[in-house]
């Protein structure tokens, strides 16, 4: 096994886990996606910037200057910016259950289309190889109901493997590892596939050890350079080991800093209020510690931190499973507000993917009614990674190619 993958014993934990009552009662969402936790009464979260009248989001500094590096030939927006495949699945979700086959081939077609390989191997080869380390990042906040659905992690499995990717080089993760069991993904369905969360436990386990330390610390990687932000966290006991530390400093996980050499982006199509959590939104807030103060800079803080090497280096894929979406209540789950849209996205621009899968919620809000007119502050997040250099918002340069199954 690749030495940069915890092995059995080391302290990560790889097995199953009993099921915890009540947990997801404990772990609520808020609508506007606030921090994943119940926050009344658990977050106070300030800008240091004033003693007085706090301070406008655009007027809260970051130290996301100092964290800018030297592109590589990986660097966001990778080898095809401004290039986004759309793929209608057709029947590939319903309300019976998922058709793996047509999830397949809508994989497949856009691997393809977004490549130009012929061949699917080929086509998976263009982003990584066989010495990779592969991390599959994925959205499991919505449970069963609303997460990245298994058939399709299957599939980008399969081609993985077929590319030459050996199944221990192959890293499923996100912050929460028992919000990943809970959508499914546990070492009895993806045995040995290696399954990690910076936070390895769930709301009825002890998070503390016998000095009272949280243990979840072991996780972030403090000597790899942090995304500092003036606003102060502050969280009582029960909320602190979802955010794993306080104050101002947000650090990386060490899945991103230290494990996965490239990593494929696997968010779920739904909305953010008027705007999207999709490509950039997932890999921030589900590689950084410290985030339910990040909402105050919102734009900002889904945006930045992908600038940073460990993320803009490493991302050389994103595929947007929108086989259930959302267009009101997220980036949680309501039922009423979840339907088949049948989609996927494919491109290495995330920018670009994030502006057609905006204007495709956006437009499904409006078609139901949800709002009547563009809010178009809700694009900033769009425009600052733009400017940072991650991609294309300017939907002028953007090359979609929407193709439909039959």
């Amino acid at each position: 096994m690749d030495k940069r993958i915890p092995e059995e014993g080391s302290g990560v934990n790889h097995g199953p886990r009993e099921a915890h009552i009540r947990r997801r009662e404990f772990f609520k969402l808020s609508a506007a996606g606030a921090a994943g936790v119940a926050l009344s009464g658990g977050l106070a979260a300030q800008d240091t910037t004033s003693d007085h009248k706090p301070k406008a989001a655009e007027e809260i500094s970051t130290n996301i200057a100092d964290l800018l590096k030297p592109r590589t030939a990986d660097s966001m927006p990778g080898k095809f910016p401004g290039k986004v495949v759309q793929i209608a699945t057709g029947s590939a979700a319903s309300d019976t259950g998922f058709d793996t086959n047509k999830i397949r081939e809508a994989v497949e077609t856009g691997m393809k289309e977004l490549t130009g390989e012929k061949d699917i191997r080929d086509a998976w080869r263009v982003f990584v190889g066989p010495e990779d380390v592969v991390g599959l990042k994925l959205n499991p906040i919505g449970g069963k109901l609303l997460s990245n659905r298994p058939e399709m992690v299957d599939v980008i499995i399969d081609g993985l493997k077929a590319a030459g990717i050996p199944k221990k080089n192959i890293v499923i993760w996100d912050r929460r590892l028992f919000q990943l069991e809970e959508a499914g993904f546990t070492p009895d369905r993806y045995p040995g596939i290696c399954i990690l969360g910076t936070e390895m436990k769930g709301p009825n386990d002890d998070f503390y050890d016998e000095n009272g330390l949280l243990w979840a610390r072991d996780n972030i990687d403090r000597d790899y350079p942090a995304y500092t932000v003036d606003i102060e966290g502050k969280y009582e006991k029960n909320v602190l080991p979802y955010m794993i530390n306080e104050g101002r400093t947000s650090y990386f996980t060490k899945i991103v800093t230290q494990t996965c050499s490239k990593i494929i982006n696997v968010p779920v199509l739904k909305n953010a209020g008027s705007a999207v959590t999709l490509c950039l939104k997932n890999l921030s807030y589900g590689a950084l510690s410290n985030t339910s103060r990040l909402h105050k800079i919102w734009a900002k803080s889904v945006a930045e931190p992908c600038a940073v090497p460990c993320l803009r280096d490493k991302v050389v894929l994103n595929i947007v499973d929108g086989l259930k979406a959302c267009y009101e209540g997220g980036p949680g789950a309501n039922a009423q507000y979840i339907w088949n849209a049948n989609q996927m996205l494919f491109g290495t621009d995330p920018v670009a993917v994030d502006t057609v899968g905006y204007e495709f919620i956006i437009g499904e809000r409006m078609k139901r009614g949800v709002q009547q007119l563009e809010d178009k502050k809700r694009r900033e997040f769009l425009e600052i990674a733009g400017k940072l250099g991650l991609g294309h918002h300017d939907k002028d340069n953007i090359r979609l190619h929407s193709l439909e199954l039959a």
